[in-house]
Protein backbone atom coordinates (compact mmCIF):
# COMPACT_ATOMS: atom_id res chain seq x y z
CA UNK A 1 0.00 0.00 0.00
CA UNK A 2 1.38 3.32 -1.04
CA UNK A 3 2.18 6.24 1.59
CA UNK A 4 -0.45 8.99 1.64
CA UNK A 5 0.02 12.54 1.64
CA UNK A 6 -1.80 15.80 1.79
CA UNK A 7 0.49 17.37 -0.84
CA UNK A 8 3.45 16.26 -3.31
CA UNK A 9 5.56 18.66 -4.52
CA UNK A 10 7.63 17.83 -7.49
CA UNK A 11 11.18 19.61 -7.71
CA UNK A 12 12.99 21.47 -4.77
CA UNK A 13 13.89 24.69 -6.47
CA UNK A 14 12.74 27.77 -5.47
CA UNK A 15 9.18 27.22 -6.50
CA UNK A 16 8.81 23.73 -4.69
CA UNK A 17 11.05 23.85 -1.62
CA UNK A 18 9.21 27.14 -0.47
CA UNK A 19 5.78 25.82 -1.41
CA UNK A 20 6.60 22.10 0.60
CA UNK A 21 7.55 24.70 4.00
CA UNK A 22 4.44 26.73 3.71
CA UNK A 23 2.04 23.65 3.17
CA UNK A 24 3.70 21.97 6.34
CA UNK A 25 3.42 25.91 8.34
CA UNK A 26 -0.55 25.42 7.10
CA UNK A 27 -0.48 21.98 8.57
CA UNK A 28 -0.66 19.76 5.46
CA UNK A 29 1.40 16.18 5.88
CA UNK A 30 3.50 17.03 2.54
CA UNK A 31 6.71 14.97 1.01
CA UNK A 32 9.03 16.67 -2.06
CA UNK A 33 10.48 14.72 -4.94
CA UNK A 34 14.13 15.60 -6.16
CA UNK A 35 16.00 13.67 -8.88
CA UNK A 36 19.43 15.73 -8.07
CA UNK A 37 19.91 17.98 -5.25
CA UNK A 38 17.81 19.81 -2.65
CA UNK A 39 17.52 23.74 -3.83
CA UNK A 40 17.16 22.66 -7.40
CA UNK A 41 18.96 24.95 -10.16
CA UNK A 42 18.62 28.37 -8.64
CA UNK A 43 20.60 27.01 -5.56
CA UNK A 44 22.79 24.08 -7.13
CA UNK A 45 23.30 25.62 -10.67
CA UNK A 46 21.60 29.29 -10.96
CA UNK A 47 21.24 31.91 -8.95
CA UNK A 48 23.03 31.60 -5.49
CA UNK A 49 26.83 29.85 -7.37
CA UNK A 50 26.52 32.88 -9.87
CA UNK A 51 26.42 35.33 -7.36
CA UNK A 52 29.34 33.81 -5.43
CA UNK A 53 31.39 33.74 -9.17
CA UNK A 54 30.21 37.57 -9.20
CA UNK A 55 31.41 38.92 -5.96
CA UNK A 56 35.06 37.08 -7.18
CA UNK A 57 35.41 38.90 -10.09
CA UNK A 58 34.09 42.25 -8.44
CA UNK A 59 36.63 42.18 -5.74
CA UNK A 60 39.16 41.14 -8.39
CA UNK A 61 38.09 44.62 -9.85
CA UNK A 62 38.55 46.46 -6.55
CA UNK A 63 42.02 45.18 -6.42
CA UNK A 64 42.74 46.54 -10.00
CA UNK A 65 41.52 49.79 -8.56
CA UNK A 66 42.87 49.96 -4.87
CA UNK A 67 45.12 52.90 -6.24
CA UNK A 68 41.64 55.05 -6.71
CA UNK A 69 40.93 54.48 -3.18
CA UNK A 70 44.59 55.42 -1.85
CA UNK A 71 45.74 52.00 -1.68
CA UNK A 72 49.32 49.98 -2.37
CA UNK A 73 49.05 46.50 -3.34
CA UNK A 74 51.97 45.33 -5.14
CA UNK A 75 51.40 41.78 -5.71
CA UNK A 76 48.00 40.13 -6.39
CA UNK A 77 46.43 37.51 -8.96
CA UNK A 78 43.16 35.09 -9.48
CA UNK A 79 43.06 31.49 -9.13
CA UNK A 80 40.51 30.58 -11.49
CA UNK A 81 39.85 27.17 -9.86
CA UNK A 82 39.86 28.26 -6.37
CA UNK A 83 37.24 31.18 -7.57
CA UNK A 84 35.16 27.79 -8.78
CA UNK A 85 35.38 25.82 -6.00
CA UNK A 86 34.40 28.50 -3.83
CA UNK A 87 31.08 29.19 -5.71
CA UNK A 88 30.86 25.31 -5.74
CA UNK A 89 31.15 25.27 -1.79
CA UNK A 90 28.43 28.64 -1.32
CA UNK A 91 25.98 26.33 -3.40
CA UNK A 92 26.77 23.04 -1.74
CA UNK A 93 26.06 25.11 2.06
CA UNK A 94 22.82 26.14 0.76
CA UNK A 95 21.62 23.04 -0.41
CA UNK A 96 22.33 21.92 2.50
CA UNK A 97 20.39 24.63 3.91
CA UNK A 98 17.31 23.33 2.42
CA UNK A 99 18.03 19.52 3.72
CA UNK A 100 17.70 21.14 7.53
CA UNK A 101 14.44 23.39 6.68
CA UNK A 102 13.20 19.66 5.41
CA UNK A 103 13.61 18.04 8.28
CA UNK A 104 12.62 21.53 11.10
CA UNK A 105 9.35 21.40 8.88
CA UNK A 106 8.76 17.84 8.94
CA UNK A 107 8.78 17.32 5.34
CA UNK A 108 9.75 13.70 3.57
CA UNK A 109 12.17 13.65 0.98
CA UNK A 110 11.63 11.40 -1.46
CA UNK A 111 15.10 11.28 -3.79
CA UNK A 112 14.37 10.02 -7.24
CA UNK A 113 12.19 11.19 -10.49
CA UNK A 114 9.04 11.35 -10.03
CA UNK A 115 6.31 10.67 -12.76
CA UNK A 116 2.57 11.79 -12.13
CA UNK A 117 0.38 9.29 -12.32
CA UNK A 118 -3.66 9.45 -12.95
CA UNK A 119 -5.86 9.38 -9.67
CA UNK A 120 -3.17 11.63 -7.79
CA UNK A 121 -0.85 9.30 -7.32
CA UNK A 122 3.13 9.86 -7.86
CA UNK A 123 5.62 7.13 -9.01
CA UNK A 124 9.02 7.61 -7.79
CA UNK A 125 12.21 5.62 -9.97
CA UNK A 126 15.42 5.56 -8.00
CA UNK A 127 18.24 3.23 -8.93
CA UNK A 128 16.01 0.79 -10.99
CA UNK A 129 13.52 0.92 -7.63
CA UNK A 130 9.75 2.82 -8.46
CA UNK A 131 7.74 3.86 -5.47
CA UNK A 132 4.52 4.77 -5.80
CA UNK A 133 2.85 7.64 -3.24
CA UNK A 134 -0.77 8.88 -2.75
CA UNK A 135 -1.73 12.45 -2.33
CA UNK A 136 -4.72 14.92 -2.24
CA UNK A 137 -2.55 17.48 -4.21
CA UNK A 138 0.03 17.40 -6.15
CA UNK A 139 2.23 20.74 -7.10
CA UNK A 140 4.70 20.11 -9.80
CA UNK A 141 7.56 22.35 -10.27
CA UNK A 142 10.16 21.05 -12.15
CA UNK A 143 11.86 23.95 -13.53
CA UNK A 144 13.33 24.47 -16.70
CA UNK A 145 17.34 23.74 -18.63
CA UNK A 146 19.51 25.46 -21.01
CA UNK A 147 17.58 26.11 -24.17
CA UNK A 148 19.81 24.40 -27.66
CA UNK A 149 19.26 25.24 -30.64
CA UNK A 150 20.14 23.75 -34.00
CA UNK A 151 22.75 26.03 -35.10
CA UNK A 152 25.16 26.15 -31.88
CA UNK A 153 24.33 22.63 -30.81
CA UNK A 154 25.80 21.84 -26.99
CA UNK A 155 28.94 19.23 -26.61
CA UNK A 156 29.59 20.48 -22.79
CA UNK A 157 32.85 21.12 -23.98
CA UNK A 158 33.35 23.42 -26.42
CA UNK A 159 29.77 24.86 -26.73
CA UNK A 160 28.35 24.59 -23.34
CA UNK A 161 25.25 25.91 -21.33
CA UNK A 162 25.20 27.36 -17.72
CA UNK A 163 26.03 24.22 -15.87
CA UNK A 164 29.46 23.77 -17.33
CA UNK A 165 30.09 28.03 -17.45
CA UNK A 166 29.80 27.52 -13.98
CA UNK A 167 32.75 24.69 -13.48
CA UNK A 168 35.14 25.14 -16.21
CA UNK A 169 38.78 23.53 -15.28
CA UNK A 170 40.17 26.23 -16.83
CA UNK A 171 40.06 29.75 -17.92
CA UNK A 172 39.22 30.31 -21.67
CA UNK A 173 41.63 32.76 -23.22
CA UNK A 174 38.40 33.56 -25.76
CA UNK A 175 34.91 33.02 -24.95
CA UNK A 176 31.97 33.69 -27.10
CA UNK A 177 28.74 34.20 -25.53
CA UNK A 178 25.67 33.95 -27.34
CA UNK A 179 22.62 35.53 -25.72
CA UNK A 180 22.01 38.87 -23.28
CA UNK A 181 19.55 38.49 -21.30
CA UNK A 182 20.28 38.04 -17.37
CA UNK A 183 22.67 34.66 -18.00
CA UNK A 184 24.54 35.92 -21.08
CA UNK A 185 25.16 39.30 -19.23
CA UNK A 186 26.20 37.97 -15.84
CA UNK A 187 29.14 35.60 -17.35
CA UNK A 188 29.69 38.53 -19.63
CA UNK A 189 30.94 40.42 -17.05
CA UNK A 190 32.07 37.35 -15.36
CA UNK A 191 34.99 36.03 -17.68
CA UNK A 192 35.55 39.37 -19.02
CA UNK A 193 36.57 41.02 -14.91
CA UNK A 194 38.65 37.30 -15.17
CA UNK A 195 40.92 38.65 -17.87
CA UNK A 196 39.02 36.09 -20.56
CA UNK A 197 38.45 37.61 -24.35
CA UNK A 198 34.62 37.83 -24.38
CA UNK A 199 32.43 38.43 -27.40
CA UNK A 200 28.69 39.02 -27.13
CA UNK A 201 26.34 38.11 -30.21
CA UNK A 202 22.68 39.50 -29.66
CA UNK A 203 19.57 38.73 -32.15
CA UNK A 204 17.88 41.62 -30.92
CA UNK A 205 19.01 45.61 -31.53
CA UNK A 206 20.48 46.03 -28.36
CA UNK A 207 21.63 43.92 -25.11
CA UNK A 208 19.51 43.11 -22.20
CA UNK A 209 16.58 43.90 -24.42
CA UNK A 210 14.26 43.20 -22.35
CA UNK A 211 15.00 46.45 -20.36
CA UNK A 212 14.56 50.14 -20.49
CA UNK A 213 16.69 51.44 -23.88
CA UNK A 214 18.72 53.57 -21.56
CA UNK A 215 19.56 50.73 -19.63
CA UNK A 216 20.33 49.13 -22.01
CA UNK A 217 22.20 52.15 -23.68
CA UNK A 218 24.08 52.73 -20.66
CA UNK A 219 25.10 49.03 -19.95
CA UNK A 220 26.41 48.92 -23.88
CA UNK A 221 28.43 51.77 -23.32
CA UNK A 222 30.34 50.28 -19.71
CA UNK A 223 31.09 46.64 -21.58
CA UNK A 224 32.61 48.19 -24.40
CA UNK A 225 34.50 50.25 -22.37
CA UNK A 226 35.71 47.37 -20.38
CA UNK A 227 36.42 45.30 -23.87
CA UNK A 228 33.89 43.34 -24.32
CA UNK A 229 32.83 43.33 -28.12
CA UNK A 230 29.30 43.33 -28.88
CA UNK A 231 27.44 42.06 -31.95
CA UNK A 232 24.01 43.62 -31.69
CA UNK A 233 21.43 42.52 -34.99
CA UNK A 234 23.35 39.35 -35.38
CA UNK A 235 22.24 35.58 -35.10
CA UNK A 236 24.93 32.23 -35.30
CA UNK A 237 23.79 30.19 -38.25
CA UNK A 238 26.18 27.74 -37.91
CA UNK A 239 28.86 26.44 -35.67
CA UNK A 240 32.28 24.22 -36.08
CA UNK A 241 33.98 22.33 -33.12
CA UNK A 242 36.61 19.64 -35.38
CA UNK A 243 39.33 22.05 -34.28
CA UNK A 244 41.09 23.18 -31.06
CA UNK A 245 38.36 25.69 -30.42
CA UNK A 246 34.84 26.21 -31.84
CA UNK A 247 34.09 28.34 -34.94
CA UNK A 248 30.88 30.18 -35.95
CA UNK A 249 29.68 31.82 -38.67
CA UNK A 250 27.31 34.88 -37.99
CA UNK A 251 25.12 37.26 -39.65
CA UNK A 252 24.95 40.59 -38.74
CA UNK A 253 22.39 42.89 -41.42
CA UNK A 254 23.07 40.78 -44.71
CA UNK A 255 26.85 40.49 -43.50
CA UNK A 256 28.56 37.43 -42.77
CA UNK A 257 31.34 36.69 -40.63
CA UNK A 258 33.28 33.64 -39.32
CA UNK A 259 34.66 33.87 -35.10
CA UNK A 260 36.51 31.76 -33.30
CA UNK A 261 36.87 31.23 -29.83
CA UNK A 262 37.85 28.38 -27.03
CA UNK A 263 34.71 28.40 -25.45
CA UNK A 264 31.32 29.15 -26.74
CA UNK A 265 28.18 29.94 -24.37
CA UNK A 266 24.81 29.23 -24.89
CA UNK A 267 22.34 31.61 -23.37
CA UNK A 268 19.59 31.63 -25.50
CA UNK A 269 16.71 31.26 -22.70
CA UNK A 270 16.27 27.92 -21.28
CA UNK A 271 13.59 24.67 -22.01
CA UNK A 272 11.04 23.94 -19.51
CA UNK A 273 10.92 20.50 -17.73
CA UNK A 274 7.33 18.97 -19.08
CA UNK A 275 8.44 15.76 -20.73
CA UNK A 276 8.28 12.45 -19.54
CA UNK A 277 6.78 13.15 -16.15
CA UNK A 278 3.48 12.13 -16.81
CA UNK A 279 1.51 15.10 -18.12
CA UNK A 280 0.04 13.16 -21.38
CA UNK A 281 -0.97 9.92 -19.53
CA UNK A 282 -3.00 12.23 -16.82
CA UNK A 283 -4.30 14.71 -19.60
CA UNK A 284 -3.10 17.59 -18.24
CA UNK A 285 -3.47 20.31 -20.45
CA UNK A 286 0.02 22.26 -22.39
CA UNK A 287 -0.03 24.99 -24.62
CA UNK A 288 3.68 24.74 -26.88
CA UNK A 289 6.44 24.61 -23.93
CA UNK A 290 3.93 25.63 -20.83
CA UNK A 291 1.33 23.62 -18.43
CA UNK A 292 -2.03 25.61 -18.82
CA UNK A 293 -3.25 26.73 -15.18
CA UNK A 294 -5.30 29.14 -13.99
CA UNK A 295 -4.84 31.91 -11.61
CA UNK A 296 -4.54 29.85 -9.01
CA UNK A 297 -2.09 27.40 -10.56
CA UNK A 298 -4.73 24.55 -10.78
CA UNK A 299 -4.48 22.50 -13.72
CA UNK A 300 -7.45 21.44 -15.84
CA UNK A 301 -7.31 18.21 -14.17
CA UNK A 302 -8.35 18.82 -9.74
CA UNK A 303 -6.11 18.23 -7.58
CA UNK A 304 -2.81 18.42 -10.03
CA UNK A 305 -1.05 22.08 -10.03
CA UNK A 306 1.75 23.59 -11.33
CA UNK A 307 4.03 26.82 -10.97
CA UNK A 308 7.64 28.04 -11.92
CA UNK A 309 9.19 27.96 -15.26
CA UNK A 310 6.58 25.59 -16.27
CA UNK A 311 3.85 27.93 -16.56
CA UNK A 312 3.41 30.98 -18.51
CA UNK A 313 4.48 33.44 -15.85
CA UNK A 314 8.08 35.21 -15.49
CA UNK A 315 10.74 32.55 -15.17
CA UNK A 316 12.67 33.82 -12.07
CA UNK A 317 12.89 32.45 -8.31
CA UNK A 318 11.10 34.90 -6.64
CA UNK A 319 8.17 34.59 -8.91
CA UNK A 320 7.87 30.29 -8.36
CA UNK A 321 7.97 30.72 -4.30
CA UNK A 322 5.49 33.46 -4.33
CA UNK A 323 3.54 31.05 -7.00
CA UNK A 324 3.84 28.24 -5.17
CA UNK A 325 2.91 29.97 -1.59
CA UNK A 326 -0.16 31.25 -3.27
CA UNK A 327 -1.20 28.05 -4.69
CA UNK A 328 -0.76 25.99 -1.04
CA UNK A 329 -2.61 29.23 0.90
CA UNK A 330 -5.31 28.46 -1.90
CA UNK A 331 -5.20 24.92 -1.11
CA UNK A 332 -5.60 25.43 2.40
CA UNK A 333 -8.81 27.33 1.85
CA UNK A 334 -7.06 30.90 2.52
CA UNK A 335 -8.46 34.21 0.95
CA UNK A 336 -5.44 34.94 -1.74
CA UNK A 337 -5.34 37.62 -4.37
CA UNK A 338 -3.51 36.41 -7.68
CA UNK A 339 0.04 37.77 -8.38
CA UNK A 340 0.20 41.24 -9.99
CA UNK A 341 2.54 40.28 -12.92
CA UNK A 342 3.05 43.79 -14.00
CA UNK A 343 5.19 44.77 -10.51
CA UNK A 344 7.90 41.97 -10.85
CA UNK A 345 11.35 42.89 -10.17
CA UNK A 346 14.02 41.32 -12.56
CA UNK A 347 17.39 41.80 -11.57
CA UNK A 348 20.71 41.51 -13.71
CA UNK A 349 23.55 41.07 -11.50
CA UNK A 350 26.73 42.40 -13.29
CA UNK A 351 28.63 45.65 -12.54
CA UNK A 352 26.81 47.91 -12.52
CA UNK A 353 23.71 45.58 -11.42
CA UNK A 354 20.48 46.61 -12.96
CA UNK A 355 17.00 46.26 -11.78
CA UNK A 356 13.93 46.98 -12.87
CA UNK A 357 10.20 46.98 -12.28
CA UNK A 358 6.80 47.86 -14.38
CA UNK A 359 6.94 49.67 -17.83
CA UNK A 360 9.18 50.78 -19.98
CA UNK A 361 9.27 54.20 -21.17
CA UNK A 362 8.63 52.67 -24.61
CA UNK A 363 5.98 50.47 -23.24
CA UNK A 364 3.78 53.01 -21.65
CA UNK A 365 4.14 55.27 -24.21
CA UNK A 366 2.68 52.30 -26.36
CA UNK A 367 -0.35 52.16 -23.82
CA UNK A 368 -1.20 55.62 -24.52
CA UNK A 369 0.03 57.10 -20.79
CA UNK A 370 1.14 60.95 -20.42
CA UNK A 371 3.89 60.31 -18.94
CA UNK A 372 6.08 62.30 -16.63
CA UNK A 373 9.96 61.10 -16.86
CA UNK A 374 12.82 61.75 -13.96
CA UNK A 375 16.66 60.35 -13.73
CA UNK A 376 19.01 60.78 -11.66
CA UNK A 377 22.92 59.94 -12.34
CA UNK A 378 25.15 58.33 -9.48
CA UNK A 379 27.93 60.82 -10.71
CA UNK A 380 25.74 63.18 -8.39
CA UNK A 381 25.41 61.37 -5.53
CA UNK A 382 27.57 61.99 -2.68
CA UNK A 383 27.30 58.10 -1.71
CA UNK A 384 28.35 56.46 -4.99
CA UNK A 385 31.16 58.99 -5.54
CA UNK A 386 32.86 58.09 -2.10
CA UNK A 387 32.71 54.61 -2.68
CA UNK A 388 33.99 54.48 -6.34
CA UNK A 389 30.59 53.63 -7.92
CA UNK A 390 29.18 56.32 -9.88
CA UNK A 391 28.17 54.49 -12.90
CA UNK A 392 24.46 54.13 -13.72
CA UNK A 393 21.37 56.22 -12.60
CA UNK A 394 17.78 55.95 -11.78
CA UNK A 395 14.76 56.19 -14.13
CA UNK A 396 11.23 56.44 -13.46
CA UNK A 397 8.04 56.76 -14.70
CA UNK A 398 4.56 58.34 -13.31
CA UNK A 399 1.27 58.73 -15.55
CA UNK A 400 0.88 62.80 -15.67
CA UNK A 401 -2.87 62.64 -15.44
CA UNK A 402 -3.25 60.40 -12.02
CA UNK A 403 0.63 60.16 -10.25
CA UNK A 404 0.28 56.41 -10.79
CA UNK A 405 3.85 54.82 -10.66
CA UNK A 406 4.25 52.84 -13.82
CA UNK A 407 8.12 51.77 -13.96
CA UNK A 408 11.15 52.17 -11.91
CA UNK A 409 14.83 51.19 -13.38
CA UNK A 410 18.03 51.47 -12.10
CA UNK A 411 21.60 50.69 -13.33
CA UNK A 412 24.35 51.35 -10.64
CA UNK A 413 26.09 49.48 -7.60
CA UNK A 414 23.62 47.77 -5.17
CA UNK A 415 20.32 48.09 -7.42
CA UNK A 416 19.44 44.67 -7.65
CA UNK A 417 18.70 45.79 -3.33
CA UNK A 418 17.10 49.63 -4.02
CA UNK A 419 14.54 48.05 -5.87
CA UNK A 420 12.34 46.67 -3.63
CA UNK A 421 11.04 50.41 -2.63
CA UNK A 422 9.25 50.57 -6.71
CA UNK A 423 7.90 47.59 -5.79
CA UNK A 424 6.71 47.99 -2.97
CA UNK A 425 5.15 51.62 -3.86
CA UNK A 426 3.68 50.50 -6.91
CA UNK A 427 1.65 47.98 -4.71
CA UNK A 428 0.43 50.69 -2.28
CA UNK A 429 -0.74 52.52 -5.36
CA UNK A 430 2.19 55.49 -4.18
CA UNK A 431 2.19 58.29 -5.80
CA UNK A 432 5.55 60.85 -6.68
CA UNK A 433 4.44 63.25 -4.53
CA UNK A 434 4.08 60.46 -1.55
CA UNK A 435 8.09 59.49 -2.63
CA UNK A 436 9.16 62.82 -2.24
CA UNK A 437 7.83 63.77 0.80
CA UNK A 438 9.08 60.17 2.42
CA UNK A 439 12.33 61.10 3.70
CA UNK A 440 15.88 59.28 2.26
CA UNK A 441 18.77 58.89 4.80
CA UNK A 442 21.72 60.88 3.33
CA UNK A 443 24.44 59.63 2.37
CA UNK A 444 22.80 56.68 0.63
CA UNK A 445 23.06 55.23 -2.84
CA UNK A 446 18.96 55.16 -2.36
CA UNK A 447 18.70 59.53 -2.38
CA UNK A 448 19.02 58.54 -5.60
CA UNK A 449 15.49 57.10 -6.35
CA UNK A 450 14.02 60.33 -4.70
CA UNK A 451 15.74 62.79 -6.29
CA UNK A 452 14.83 60.77 -10.24
CA UNK A 453 11.08 61.48 -8.59
CA UNK A 454 12.02 64.74 -7.83
CA UNK A 455 13.63 65.51 -11.37
CA UNK A 456 9.75 63.87 -12.87
CA UNK A 457 7.95 66.68 -10.82
CA UNK A 458 10.66 69.68 -11.45
CA UNK A 459 11.85 69.99 -7.73
CA UNK A 460 15.08 68.05 -8.16
CA UNK A 461 17.86 69.72 -5.84
CA UNK A 462 21.10 68.14 -6.61
CA UNK A 463 21.86 68.71 -10.42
Amino acid sequence: MSKKYDLIVIGSGPGGYVTAIRASQLGLKTAIIEKESLGGVCLNWGCIPTKALLKSAQVFEYLKKADSFGLKIKDFDKDFNSVVNRSRNVADGMSKGVTFLMKKNKIDVINGYGKILPDRSVSVENNSNIDNFEASNIIIATGGRSRVIDSIPQDGKKIIGYREAMTLKKQPKKMIIVGSGAIGIEFAYFYNSMGTEVKLIEYMDRILPVEDKDISNQLNKTFRKSGIEILTDSEVISSETNGKGVKVQVKSKGQISEHEADILLSAVGYKSNIENIGLEEVGIAVDQDKIIVDEYYQTNIPGYYAIGDITSGQALAHVASAEGILCVEKIANHEVEPIDYENIPGCTYCYPEVASVGLTEEKALEKGYDIKVGKFPFTASGKAQASGHSDGFVKVIFDEKYGEWLGCHMIGAGVTDMIAEAVLGRKLETTGKEILKSVHPHPTMSEALMEAVADAYDEVIHL
